[in-house]
């Protein structure tokens, strides 16, 4: 079991880390009391394999003491769970800006105390667990993509292939738009089977469909140009720190031309290297 401790500097963006390793296949607690991660951890390798990739996120909300997750992190390892701990932090100028932009309070801010005095209070609260620290990410001047896309680098590459889960969807626009589609292509330029008697009844996926649209150039033409387009964008969305993309291909009544169409590709872009789920949302109706 892989357990990640997320900790750092509020305003640095441990919530936002948390996010993204949730989107990596990470199970993810926010601000667990220290006392219980022991209880926690070992619940999780109780479930012997249900709960691979765990990462749970403590900092000095309510002000606590430290003290209590060191203790948590030695019974860690008594218990044999390895674990290893990610410091998330920021420039004071841009954690102040942060907070202004927001307009919260920081978690240490007292009365009569400024908000510079209070990160320069949990910049040394910190100290100790920063020099403990497997990881330390500096999101000072990142965006959401470029810290997406660094902890993709640091966590991500247990996954085979490309990280980035693909999801073919095909459709008829006759019973409405897929709402999750980040890209959709209209394939009803392309000779429609539905006209021929006997390829009326099969779907994209049967040798009939395929024999027949394949016999027009322009499915040719068009497959080619596609599967040149595809290969250029979907590197470009890895490096935006994109973990899931869904790419949909509709006709009339999603049977015959979307299905087609959306085989071979999500063939294609398997074959490049990513994860591939394919959906016929409308093939049997």
């Amino acid at each position: 079991m892989k357990f990640l401790i997320i900790s750092g500097l509020s305003g640095a963006g441990k919530s936002q880390a948390a996010s993204a390793l949730e989107d990596m296949g990470y199970y993810c607690v926010d601000n667990m009391p220290p006392v219980l991660i022991p209880q926690f951890a070992q619940l999780c390798l109780a479930t012997k394999g249900k709960y691979e990739k765990v990462a749970l996120v403590t900092d000095v909300r309510g002000g606590q003491s430290f003290e209590g997750l060191y203790t948590a992190l030695d019974k860690l390892t008594e218990m044999n769970c390895p674990y290893a701990i990610l410091f998330i932090e920021a420039s004071q100028e841009t954690i102040i800006a942060r907070y202004k932009e927001t307009r919260r309070p920081h978690p240490l801010v007292t009365g009569g105390q400024s908000l510079e005095q209070a990160v320069t209070r949990e910049e040394a609260l910190l100290s100790q667990l920063r020099a403990r620290a497997d990881y330390i990410v500096n999101t000072t001047g990142m965006t959401h993509g470029n810290m997406r896309r660094r902890l993709l680098s640091l966590f991500g590459s247990d996954k085979p292939g490309n990280p980035m889960v693909v999801t073919v969807t095909t459709f008829g626009y006759k019973y409405g738009l897929p709402l999750d589609a980040d890209l959709v292509f209209d394939v009803r330029f392309l000779p429609n089977p539905y006209y021929i008697e006997e390829l009326k009844t099969q779907t994209g996926l049967d040798d009939g469909v395929s024999d027949f649209l394949n016999s027009y150039r322009q499915t040719g033409d068009f497959m080619k140009m596609l599967e040149e387009f595809i290969s250029y964008l979907l590197p470009k969305y890895t490096e935006e720190g994109k973990t899931s993309l869904t790419v949909a291909f509709g006709c009339t009544g999603g049977k015959h031309r979307s299905v087609f169409v959306g085989h071979h590709m999500a063939d294609y872009i398997s074959r490049l290297g990513y994860h591939v789920y394919e959906n016929n949302r409308d093939v049997g109706r």
